[in-house]
C-alpha cells in the first residue's frame, strides 16, 4: 500500500518536470528564431529593411515674387472750408429790419433780396427834396424868361446894363440851386436803395445774423455766403512731404461718411507754420451735397508710382518682431528667410530686401512651418496675371491704407490634413 502511493507521487513529479522543460525549450527556440537573419529570397540575397520615409508636415502651394508698378499716394488730413466767403453787411445805420427773406442753407443768386430795412424816414426826405426840386424848376424857368427879355433889350439901351447883369445872375443862381437839390435827392435815393439788402454774388447762406425788429449798426454783418457754393480741402502736409506736391495733382478725399470725392491741387501754401512745421495745400473739390464746410476729412495725393516686388501677405510669417518667408528647397525641405517688408495693400506686401523677382515662396500655410520641415507642394491652379495695385502710401511714415483695386491671388484647392504630423517631431 505504501509502495503504491510512493510510485504515484514519483510519476506526477516526473510529468511536471517534463512539462516545464518542454516549455523552456519552446521559448528558447522562439527567441532564437526572432534573432536569426531574415530568410534569403529566391535570388539568394538577403532582404534589406525599408528606409524610413519622413512624412510631409502639410500640403502647401507656392507663388513667385513679382514686380509691379504701385502708385504712391501721400496721405494727409485737413478741414473742408469755403473757397471764398462773402460778408453781407448793412450800409445804412440806425434803421430797423422789417423783413428777412433768406435762411441758412439757402442758395441765393446775385442781386437777390435778402432783407428789407425800414425806409419811412428816408422816403420822407426824398419826397421833401422832390418838392424842393419842383419849386426850383419853376424859379429857374422864371429867371430864364427874365434873362431872355433883358438880353433882347441890351442892344437898344432901354434897360441899364447893371439890371441886365442882375437878371443873368439870377438865372445862373436858379440853375445852381436846382442842380444842388437834384444831387441831394440822388444821395437820398442811394440811402433809400440801401434799405434793400441784396446778395453781392451767388452762393450758399452759411450764417444769418439779421432778425426782424433789430436795428442795424454801421457795417454790421447780417449774412455770410459761401461764394458760388464752392468748397476746398485744406490739407496739412509736413515740410518734408511738401516737395512732392504740385498744382494740378489728383487728390482723393474721404469724408466722415466714407463718401469719396475727387479734387485737384489748386495751390501749395507759401509758408510753413513755425510751430507745427506743417503747410497748407489747397485742393478744389467737386460739387457734392455730402461735403460741408467745417468737416475734417482725410485724403491721398497721387504723387507718382514706383516699381514694387510683392508677395501675398499670406506668405509672410511674423516671428520675434521680424518678417520671414518660407522657401521650399531640395527634398521639399523648408528654408526660412528673413525679409524687409514695405507697403501693404489689397492682400499683398512689398518686399524691400531678402527676395528677388521670381523666387518661389510658400503662399499658404507658411505660419505653420518651421526651418527644416518637409512639405508636399501641389500644383497651382491656372490664374490670370496679377493686376496692378493702387497702394495708398504715407511717404513720411511708410504706411499704406487699403485700396479698392485687388490683385489676382493664387488659392490652393488642397486642404492641409488635420492629422498630419511634422516630420522629425
Amino acid at each position: 500500500m505504501k509502495n503504491s502511493s510512493t510510485k504515484k507521487w514519483v510519476s506526477a513529479r516526473t510529468a511536471f518536470l517534463l512539462a516545464s522543460v518542454s516549455t523552456a525549450v519552446l521559448t528558447a527556440m522562439s527567441a532564437a528564431q526572432e534573432k536569426s537573419p531574415k530568410s534569403e529570397d529566391k535570388s539568394g540575397k538577403s532582404a534589406q529593411p525599408a528606409a524610413a520615409v519622413a512624412k510631409p508636415a502639410m500640403t502647401v502651394t507656392t507663388t513667385n515674387a513679382s514686380n509691379s508698378q504701385w502708385p504712391i499716394r501721400l496721405a494727409a488730413n485737413g478741414n473742408i472750408a469755403a473757397w471764398e466767403e462773402t460778408i453781407v453787411g448793412a450800409e445804412a445805420s440806425g434803421l430797423r429790419i422789417t423783413q428777412v427773406r433768406a435762411a441758412v442753407g439757402d442758395f441765393v443768386r446775385k442781386g437777390q433780396l435778402l432783407a428789407t430795412l425800414s425806409a419811412d424816414a428816408i422816403q420822407s426826405d426824398f419826397n421833401t427834396q422832390s418838392a424842393g426840386i419842383a419849386e426850383a424848376e419853376v424859379a429857374l424857368a422864371q429867371a430864364r424868361a427874365d434873362a431872355a427879355r433883358a438880353r433882347t433889350l441890351q442892344d437898344t439901351g432901354a434897360m441899364p446894363a447893371a439890371q441886365i447883369a442882375q437878371y443873368q445872375n439870377t438865372e445862373r443862381a436858379a440853375e445852381a440851386r436846382l442842380n444842388s437839390l437834384r444831387i441831394g435827392q440822388k444821395s437820398t435815393q442811394v440811402r433809400l436803395s440801401q434799405t434793400q439788402v441784396v446778395a453781392p454774388d451767388s452762393g450758399i447762406v452759411s450764417m444769418r445774423a439779421a432778425t426782424v425788429g433789430g436795428v442795424v449798426a454801421p457795417g454790421q454783418e447780417l449774412f455770410r455766403l459761401i461764394r458760388n457754393g464752392r468748397l476746398e480741402w485744406r490739407a496739412e502736409v509736413t515740410a518734408t512731404e511738401l516737395s512732392n506736391i504740385r498744382p494740378g495733382q489728383a487728390v482723393s478725399i474721404t469724408l466722415p461718411s466714407q463718401t469719396t470725392l475727387n479734387g485737384k491741387v489748386r495751390m501749395v501754401g507759401p509758408t510753413v507754420d513755425p510751430v507745427t512745421r506743417n503747410a497748407l495745400v489747397y485742393v478744389d473739390l467737386t460739387a457734392n451735397p455730402s461735403a460741408k464746410a467745417g468737416m475734417y476729412a482725410s485724403g491721398e495725393f497721387d504723387v507718382g508710382s514706383t516699381a514694387a516686388l510683392t508677395v501675398p501677405q499670406s506668405a509672410l510669417v511674423l516671428r520675434d518682431g521680424f518678417s520671414y518667408v518660407m522657401k521650399v528647397g531640395a527634398g521639399d525641405k523648408v528654408t526660412q528667410r528673413k525679409v524687409t517688408v514695405g507697403r501693404r495693400v489689397a492682400g499683398r506686401a512689398e518686399i524691400l530686401s531678402g527676395l528677388v523677382a521670381n523666387e518661389s515662396v510658400v503662399s499658404t500655410g507658411a505660419a505653420f512651418l518651421t526651418e527644416g520641415d518637409t512639405v508636399r507642394v501641389v500644383a497651382q491652379p491656372q490664374a490670370s496675371a496679377p493686376t496692378e495695385l493702387a497702394p495708398l502710401v504715407d511717404a513720411s511714415k511708410n504706411t499704406v491704407k487699403p485700396s479698392t483695386v485687388p490683385s489676382a491671388q493664387i488659392v490652393s484647392t488642397a486642404k492641409p490634413s488635420p492629422t498630419a504630423t511634422i516630420a522629425g517631431k
